[in-house]
């Protein structure tokens, strides 16, 4: 089996593990990170009305007018962490459960939950 898919159905199935322990309300959503190659991208979902209230990338216009061409990845996450922090208190959102989506919590995912929790939202 090729060692990427291996890589892929491995992620998968962390995911649906953290997914059967945690999800987030009204009051309290989830806030979903997602990582590519190259972006980063987080949401703030709510999962009983199946809705995403707030969500934010590397390519948002926000931070695409702020960042130089050769930001690295990490430095792009945190950025994106910011910016979601600072959407979720506009619209009165404090507490959320973080969902690493099966990733590692290390390097991107790391650096973009340390800069959430910075700009002033509890996990």
């Amino acid at each position: 089996m090729n060692n990427s898919k291996v890589k892929i159905e491995s992620r998968q199935r962390r995911r649906k593990q953290i997914r059967k322990k945690i999800s987030g309300t009204t009051e309290r959503p989830r806030l979903a990170v997602f990582r590519s190659l190259n972006h980063i991208y987080a949401q703030l979902i709510d999962d009983s009305t199946g809705k995403t209230i707030i969500m934010v990338s590397d390519l948002s216009k926000e931070l695409k007018t702020g960042m130089k061409k050769g930001t690295s990845k990490i430095d792009k996450s945190k950025l994106v962490g910011k910016l979601i922090a600072e959407k979720a208190i506009e619209n009165k959102i404090e507490t959320v459960v973080f969902d690493r989506g099966g990733y590692r919590y290390h390097g991107r995912v790391k650096s973009l939950a340390d800069s959430a929790r910075e700009a002033g939202l509890k996990f």
